[in-house]
Formats: structure tokens, C-alpha cells, sequence
């Protein structure tokens, strides 16, 4: 590692020292590399007083007291401070001249907001400053003007030119000690000029992370050929900054605002007479080897890149990979000639609607351009989100007011808001809601839309609490993957977003009233789901990993389970929402059907809905929320998600608005999209159902709890089912138990290297000051840690658990049961139950009539070896029956006058095989009847009985209903 060995003679000093006397009182309070500096003998002042002795140095000169003895007031200057003045004393040796430059700043200012308008759409974190862009032109301008890092040695009295190797760009960073003072430090980007914007960009933010933490090293320190300082943050309009030794130009950058004399003037008028924001720019340079020509013409390029020469942002945005929908689709059309705007009414009646136009477009097809696929994969875009064949030109779109396109975004302009109408629906959320019917809701969906209402920056202790939440749901499902390698649990990597989604579904619902939330879902992420959302504990998971059992109510279940695997099972339980508020949310068990949970979950949220106290039904919406967790294939591919979306409008079975959640891998098993299914998206089914379709990248964690916010308030205002395509991938395949990169090799090749979610947003709150790496990294390792410490210590429960008790083993899969009974016995129950208790009679219902000729008895059945004949009894009326197939008739049955029994074609020896009639009455059946010679009919003539009620006692037999159908 190369270490300057002069770092207390460059504009360091300070923070050097500041560290040498960290080192004096405690060396382990030091990195090793300011260690090993200090121990190499490289040393600075020793700290005055407390005991030490003077510093054996000679104090800075000074001007002499006329007295021969300090004035009044007057202290010793130590420390940090103290190598400052040194320093700065030893500067004034070194000849130098400033050039200045006043640069306007409208186009730089313009060109900055689009490149952070095209990083938001993209998804990305971070953000590009005035001084990246800045600096950045100072390191172009640079290599085209070498020169500005030239500097000077002496040797042996004559002097040298030297010429680095690259460039190394200083940058001045204000810090705050420990002690809570201020200082300056001035680290160092090492071969500049070999970067592009991209790493440029990571380098500079790198530096001064480490700077605002105090990790800066002695090596971060060398070598600098020129430095940037920017006191225009704090206002200051110009500076000349003292040139230190071994660098050859400082450069200062004044603070942006609007020339002094026309501070106070209205924008409009501003405008109205051209006048841009300005900045001032210096450039201090060693005079023994830079002259003033030279300086001059170096701010002049500084000055032309600025303004766009040379391809400057085009580059830039390449380095950035901002895609042609993300950021040239704003970017302004070269108008040779045309002077500014002015056009005559027709004309401008035409632009104006062709605004119109552009604004229905990014209503209607803005989601082509949206960056929704956390894979990378471009958007396809839409010619009709591009002004420029409109012939909007930045001059037109600055005419064009805002309000008369009757848009929400913010902007006076078109020009303006045009930015952020591509950013609103063209970044990591995307709408489609121009298909609903009802005008009422389209205005309402655009209002909140387009004014962000419900997508504002949430708070950081907030956005700690979302990152805790993903490293819970990321701890799981590596523990599980690592401890249980190869078993199936369908994680929930990729989409990890739904958990603190659901979480923000039940907050909502509980401040709308909502006393129930019911969640129906298949396999992907029910694990999880059932961990962080529904509240079963990871002993109860762990179990089903160990030997396939699970616990209920503390206990293991006997071995052979319940029928049924872990990611299928549901639960029910209590979630404590933020404000303290209690509200029960069940998660319906769900088999290998997949959709066909979707209409059990509305059917229990209507029941939970339906207070029926009264003597009339009382349906409350409020009181359950349904949410129903659907596949991207079986979403588009199963039908019983049309028949329940058909059926929820309806009065009988709405809920009040369901909220639909895809959870949209992006393969359907082992098939892609565009061969499971015609339309586009997977969500496109509830187009035909008025919903209203809101997409969101699930690497965006915040925009996908904005999603859950719209909808959630769209539900509360509307009452109306509506629809989130979360856009997300499997991490694993299908299962854990295949190979996916055989089916989809290209799109497992990009998910290999993609970090997740978590680690994504990590690293945005780090970049943001959030929190610190250490302290994201700690928060990862202490959940999986969790996780392991639980897994042990049930492990040594159970094995005590096994060892006292040996649970009865119920019969599993494989193993045959003898079900078999005697014929014995079977004929004995039965009898019993055609015995009528003595003294009991038959009462006939109203409308019958009595045409045997033996009084109402019971009945006595007798055997004749092959067919039994029923005593004269009250005949059950032929109307009520339909007869058995001939094959299966007797004989003796075949005559008009022939006895009907109930049962016929029984053996001597045994109970009937077969029903001669039956009753269609599920109600009431009788044991035995005949058919009236008034209404004769035999099975064999194919006439079948009208089909009526039959007559019958009254009470129940359950010699029919128990007998054998064939």
C-alpha cells in the first residue's frame, strides 16, 4: 500500500494530527495503517499540557509583540489547529494566480434532474449531485489540459517539472471530531482520469462515507495532482483556496443562485427575460508552471461540458445505463433557428392537444416503459410517450400551463411536469386503470396517482423496521435452504416483499374497522407467511422439517402426520398492530388446488361480514378483509379465478373489495410467459372485471408498500375488488428439489448474481446515513443466529420427548386395514333397523289414501329363497320412485300387480345387494312399498315415474339410505 509519506505536510495535517494523538493516548484506538505510519517514525506535534512536556519544534512564526510578550487574550494554537497555520504558512511560498468564471448553470440544472428522474424509474438508489457532475468535468477537462496537475520540485537549488502519472483528484470534505469541532480533510480519488461517470460516481461516495465515519486511512490521503473544494454549499459566492504543496491547481466552486441584482425579481419575470442561474468558478494554480492562458482555457472546457458539449451527459447516462425509455424520452429536441416560444392561437391550439395526447399516453401505455422486472430485462417502451414526433418541443412544452392538461404531477409547464409523468408511470410502478368504466374512480385513481399522495418517503426508524422485517424473512429462508438442503418448502426468495406487504394490508384493516383479515394462498411463501404474518412459531416449522411431524399445542402429532405436507397447512391467529389494536388473521389451508382457495377465502370473509342476530342478515364490508395470494400462471390459467371474479360484484357474494396479490415468479412451473399465456400480463383476466391493476418491482420495498396504500385506500373509498402484480422471481426453481437452470438457463444466470432484496435496500440505507454496514451486517447475522439457537435447543426437546413417551402409531400410507365384518353381523344391525319399536304406528301424510287390506302395522317380511315380498302395507306411491335397471329387476317384478319391494334380489342367505326403488326424497324413505294396480308400470317398458315426493311415514329409515347404490 503506497502511504505520503508528508501527510502531515499536505492539506491533511489536521486530521493527521488529530489521529497522531489518538495514537499518543491509546495505539489500539487507531486503524493498523496509521499505526504502522506512526511507528515508521512519521510523526507529528506531541499535544501540549496534561503533563507532557513543550514540543522541542520551534512554534510557527508569528508577528512579534512590540513588548517582547503576548498580548491579552492571546493562546497557544495546538493540535490539529496548529499543523493548519504551519501549513497554510508554508504556502505563501509557493506563487500563485486565480482565474475566475462565471458559468450558467440552467442546462446542468436540467440535466441532473433527468438523470435522477431516469436512476428513480430504474430503481436505483442514490443520487448524482452538482459536484459529481462537477468534478467529473473537472477530471475531462483535465486530460484535455494536462497541464493543471503539473507541479514543481527542487533539487540541489535547480527546479524540476513534474509530470504525474493520471490524475488525482482531491476532495475537500467537512467532517466533524469526536471532540464535536470541525475540520476539512481532503481525501484522494487515485487515477481519475481511467474511470467513467459510473465508477467515478461509487468512488467519490465511497470517500466521503468514509470521511463523515472516520475511516478514512493515511493511504486515502497521497497523492493528490489537484483538488475541488465547493464552499458554495455553505453560500459563499467565490473563494480563492490556498494551493498546497505538491498539487498544481485548486479548484473552488461558488454557490448556484441567480445574479445579485436580479435576486429579488419573480421567477416569471426572470424567465420572462432569460436570465439563468449562474455559478462562480476559480481556479488557483502553482504560476511557476501553470500560466493564465492556460487556466483560462482549462475553465473553458469545464464551462462547455457543463453546457452539454462533447456528448458530456450523453455519456453519462450510458455509464449509468439509463435506458432510451428512462431518460432520452424527456430529452430536448435541437430546434436550429427557432427562436423562443410565441406560436399564434391555431398553433397552439394544436400543441395543446397533442399534450393531451402525450399525457393519455403515459396514462394508458406509461406501464410499457416501466422498469417493473427486478431481472434487468428493458422495457419495451412506446413510441407515443415521445414528444418529439409531436412536435412538443422543450420551447412548446414551457408554454403549455399544467393546469389545462389537467394533470396532478407537480410543474407549471408541461416542460416541467413532464419528468415527473414519466417517473410517476415509468418507474418501479406502473398502473393500468384507464380500462375501469366508472369516471368517478378513474379521476380518483389519477388524483392520487399523479400526486404521490400515497407514495411519500417513509421516516427512517420506518425504514429500519422494513429492512428488520426482509432480514427475518431472508434469515428463514436461508436457514431453512442451508439446514434442510434439498426438502421442499416453495420459498419466498424473490418475492420477499410480500410479508411487510401483508403486514401493511393488516395495519390499514384494522384502522378501517376490519376485525378479521382472511389470507388464502398457494405454496410459494406460505412458510413464511405463516411465521411473520399469522404468528406460528419456528418450532412448529422446524418439526415438519424433522422426520415430517409438527406440533400442535405444544405437542408432537403421532408419526404419520395429519395427511397433509407443511406448505399447505393454515392457521389462525392474533396480530398486534402498531397502535396496540388486536385483529384475528387466518390463513385458510390450501391443497394442490392452487386458485380454488380464491373463492373459499371470499366466501369466509362474507360469513365473518354477515351479522345475522336479527331476523334479517346485516352485511358489514368493514368487518373482514378477504386477500387472496394468486400465481402469475395459474392467475391467467385456471378458470375458477374468472368464475370468482364474476361472481364478487355480485349482491350475494361482494366482500366489499378483495384484494387480489400475483406473486409473479415470471415462469409458470418450468413454462415462460409468452407460452403460458395470449396476453401480456399475468394480470390482464381482471381488466374484463373493472379492477383496477397496479404493478411494482418487488426490489423497490417502498414502492411496494406505496402499492399497498393505494389499494388499500382505493378499497376503503370504492368498496371494489383491486389488483397487485408483484413483479418478482424464484430464487430456487419451482421447488428446492430441482435443477431450474436446465429449463431457463439465462434467467437463472442473472438471478445467480443478483443480490437480494435485502441486501439491496441495506445498501441504499447505508448510502442514505441510515444506518452503518456494520450495523445491517450485525442485524443479519444475529436473525440467523436466532434461528440456529432455536433449532438446537428443539432438537434436545424433542429428543427427551421421544425418549419418555412412544406416541401410537396410526396408520400411514402403505399400510392395508382389514375393514372387513361378518355377514352376520351385518344382517343383525340391519334388522334392527327395520324393526319398528312395539306398539309404534305409522301416521300417513295428509292427501294419502289406505289401499291395502291388512290395518297399518308393521311390517312382516318374509323370505321365498330368492326374492323377499312385502306384506300389505301403505303403499308408497310409484311417483316417488324410479326403478333400478331391468338386469337388476326380478322377475316376479315385471307384472302390473306384481309386490314392489324396497329391496329385491336378495339371497336367502344374505342382505339385498341391490335397490329395486328408491326414494328421491332426501328427507324421508321407506322400507318397503308396492306399486298400485291403478297406476301399473314395470321397469322393462322404459317409462320412468314422474318424480314427486313420495308418501311416507314420516320418520327416517336408514334401510335405504344405508344400502349399496350400484
Amino acid at each position: 500500500m503506497l502511504v505520503d509519506p508528508n501527510v502531515f505536510e499536505t492539506a491533511n495535517a489536521g486530521f493527521a494530527q488529530a489521529m497522531y494523538e489518538e495514537f499518543l493516548r491509546d495505539p489500539a484506538a487507531v486503524g493498523p495503517e496509521w499505526r504502522r505510519l506512526f511507528e515508521s517514525g512519521v510523526i507529528g506535534e506531541r499535544p501540549f499540557g496534561n503533563g507532557a512536556g513543550r514540543p522541542a519544534a520551534a512554534a510557527p512564526s508569528a508577528p512579534a509583540s512590540t513588548a517582547g510578550s503576548l498580548p491579552a487574550g492571546a493562546s497557544l494554537i495546538k493540535g490539529p489547529a496548529a499543523k493548519l497555520v504551519t501549513n497554510m504558512n508554508e504556502s505563501l511560498t509557493i506563487p500563485t494566480a486565480t482565474t475566475f468564471r462565471v458559468v450558467p448553470v440552467g442546462v446542468l440544472e436540467e440535466r441532473r434532474r433527468r438523470l435522477n428522474q431516469g436512476l428513480q424509474s430504474g430503481g436505483r438508489s442514490g443520487k448524482v449531485s452538482f459536484t459529481h457532475l462537477i468534478a467529473y468535468a473537472l477530471v475531462q477537462a483535465t486530460k484535455q489540459h494536462p497541464v493543471m496537475g503539473h507541479t514543481i520540485a527542487a533539487l540541489d537549488g535547480a527546479f524540476f517539472r513534474v509530470v504525474p502519472e493520471g490524475i488525482a483528484l482531491g476532495l475537500a470534505v467537512d467532517v466533524q471530531r469526536k471532540d464535536g469541532s470541525r475540520g476539512l480533510v481532503v481525501p484522494v480519488i487515485k487515477r481519475a482520469d481511467t474511470m467513467d461517470f459510473a465508477a467515478f460516481h461509487a468512488a467519490y461516495e465511497a470517500l466521503v462515507e468514509k470521511a463523515r465515519t472516520n475511516r478514512l486511512m493515511p493511504d486515502d490521503f497521497a497523492g493528490a495532482t489537484m483538488s475541488l473544494t465547493n464552499p458554495g454549499g455553505l453560500g459563499t459566492v467565490a473563494s480563492v483556496p490556498r494551493l498546497m504543496a505538491g498539487q498544481g491547481s485548486i479548484i473552488a466552486v461558488g454557490a448556484i443562485g441567480y445574479p445579485a441584482e436580479f435576486a429579488g425579481a419573480p421567477e416569471e419575470r426572470l424567465r420572462e427575460f432569460g436570465v439563468s442561474k449562474v455559478m462562480t468558478i476559480t481556479s488557483t494554480y502553482d504560476h511557476r508552471v501553470i500560466q493564465g492562458a492556460e487556466s483560462g482555457g482549462f475553465l473553458a472546457t469545464v464551462d462547455h461540458l457543463l453546457q452539454g458539449d462533447q456528448g458530456f451527459y450523453e455519456v453519462i447516462a450510458e455509464s449509468l445505463g439509463l435506458a432510451e425509455a428512462s431518460y432520452q424520452i424527456t430529452k430536448q429536441q435541437p430546434m436550429p433557428g427557432q427562436e423562443s416560444a410565441g406560436p399564434v392561437a391555431p398553433e397552439m391550439l394544436y400543441h395543446v392537444a397533442a399534450a393531451m395526447a402525450l399525457v393519455k399516453a403515459f396514462r394508458m401505455h406509461g406501464h410499457l416503459a416501466a422498469h417493473l422486472d427486478p431481472l434487468g430485462i428493458p422495457p419495451i417502451g412506446d413510441p407515443a410517450l415521445n414528444p418529439g414526433p409531436l412536435g412538443l418541443t422543450p420551447e412548446v412544452m414551457a408554454a403549455i400551463p399544467s393546469k389545462v392538461l389537467r394533470i396532478a404531477v407537480p410543474g407549471r409547464t408541461l416542460a416541467e411536469s413532464l419528468p415527473y409523468l414519466q417517473a410517476t408511470y415509468c418507474g418501479t410502478m406502473a398502473y393500468e386503470i384507464e380500462h375501469i368504466s366508472t369516471h368517478e374512480e378513474r379521476v380518483w385513481l389519477r388524483e392520487k396517482i399523479e400526486s404521490g399522495a400515497y407514495r411519500q418517503p417513509i421516516a427512517p426508524d420506518e425504514q429500519r423496521r422494513l429492512l428488520h422485517r426482509l432480514t427475518e424473512v431472508e434469515a428463514l429462508e436461508k436457514f431453512l435452504h442451508k439446514a434442510y438442503l434439498g426438502q421442499k418448502r416453495f420459498s419466498i426468495e424473490g418475492i420477499d416483499m410480500l410479508v411487510p406487504m401483508l403486514d401493511l394490508t393488516i395495519e390499514r384493516a384494522a384502522e378501517s374497522g376490519a376485525r378479521d383479515v382472511v389470507i388464502g394462498m398457494a405454496h410459494r411463501g406460505r412458510l413464511n407467511v405463516l411465521a411473520h404474518t399469522i404468528g406460528r412459531p419456528y418450532e412448529t416449522i422446524l418439526a415438519e422439517f424433522e422426520g415430517g411431524r409438527h406440533v400442535e399445542g405444544g405437542q408432537l402429532t403421532p408419526e404419520g402426520g395429519t395427511g397433509d405436507v407443511k406448505y399447505h397447512h393454515g392457521a389462525e391467529g392474533a396480530y398486534v398492530t402498531n397502535q396496540g389494536k388486536a385483529i384475528t388473521v387466518t390463513l385458510a389451508p390450501n391443497p394442490s388446488h392452487l386458485e380454488f382457495i380464491s373463492p373459499v377465502v371470499d366466501g369466509r370473509a362474507r360469513a365473518r361480514q354477515t351479522q345475522r342476530r336479527g331476523r334479517e342478515a346485516h352485511h358489514d364490508p368493514s368487518a373482514a378483509l378477504p386477500v387472496a395470494i394468486h400465481g402469475d400462471a395459474a392467475f391467467a390459467g385456471q378458470g375458477v379465478v374468472a368464475e370468482t371474479l364474476n361472481l364478487g360484484a355480485l349482491k350475494g357474494y361482494r366482500t366489499g373489495g378483495t384484494l387480489h396479490l400475483i406473486t409473479n415468479n415470471q415462469v409458470g412451473f418450468t413454462t415462460d410467459m409468452e407460452d403460458a399465456r395470449s396476453t401480456r400480463y399475468a394480470s390482464d383476466l381482471a381488466k374484463g372485471f373493472d379492477i383496477p391493476i397496479i404493478h411494482v418491482n418487488a426490489d423497490d420495498p417502498e414502492a411496494c408498500l406505496s402499492a399497498v396504500r393505494l389499494a388499500m385506500a382505493y378499497r376503503d373509498r370504492f368498496h371494489q375488488d383491486i389488483l397487485i402484480d408483484l413483479v418478482g422471481y424464484r430464487r430456487h426453481g419451482h421447488n428446492e428439489g430441482d435443477e431450474p437452470a436446465y429449463t431457463q438457463p439465462r434467467m437463472y444466470e442473472r438471478i445467480k448474481s443478483l443480490p437480494t432484496v435485502r441486501d439491496l435496500y441495506a445498501r441504499g440505507l447505508v448510502g442514505a446515513g441510515v444506518l452503518t454496514q456494520a450495523e445491517a451486517d450485525a442485524q443479519a447475522a444475529s436473525a440467523y443466529q436466532r434461528l440456529v439457537d432455536i433449532q438446537q435447543g428443539f432438537k434436545g426437546n424433542m429428543s427427551k420427548v421421544r425418549t419418555a413417551e412412544h406416541p401410537h402409531k396410526l396408520a400411514g400410507a402403505g399400510q392395508e386395514v382389514d375393514t372387513a365384518l361378518t355377514p352376520e353381523f351385518i344382517t343383525a344391525l340391519n334388522e334392527q333397523l327395520l324393526t319398528w319399536p312395539e306398539g309404534s304406528r305409522s301416521t300417513p301424510s295428509s292427501g294419502s289414501s289406505w289401499s291395502g287390506g291388512a290395518p297399518r302395522s308393521d311390517p312382516r317380511v318374509e323370505s321365498t329363497g330368492r326374492t323377499r315380498k312385502c306384506s300389505p302395507w301403505p303403499p308408497c306411491s310409484p311417483k316417488g320412485y324410479r326403478c333400478a335397471s331391468p338386469a337388476r329387476t326380478p322377475s316376479a317384478a315385471r307384472s302390473a300387480s306384481a309386490i314392489w319391494c324396497c329391496t329385491t334380489s336378495i339371497p336367502a342367505s344374505g342382505w339385498p345387494r341391490s335397490s329395486g326403488c328408491r326414494a328421491r326424497s332426501r328427507r324421508s324413505s321407506c322400507t318397503t312399498a308396492r306399486c298400485p294396480s291403478s297406476r301399473p308400470w314395470a321397469s322393462n317398458t322404459g317409462t320412468a315415474p314422474p318424480r314427486r315426493r313420495p308418501w311416507c311415514s314420516g320418520r327416517r329409515s336408514s334401510a335405504i339410505s344405508s344400502m349399496p347404490r350400484r
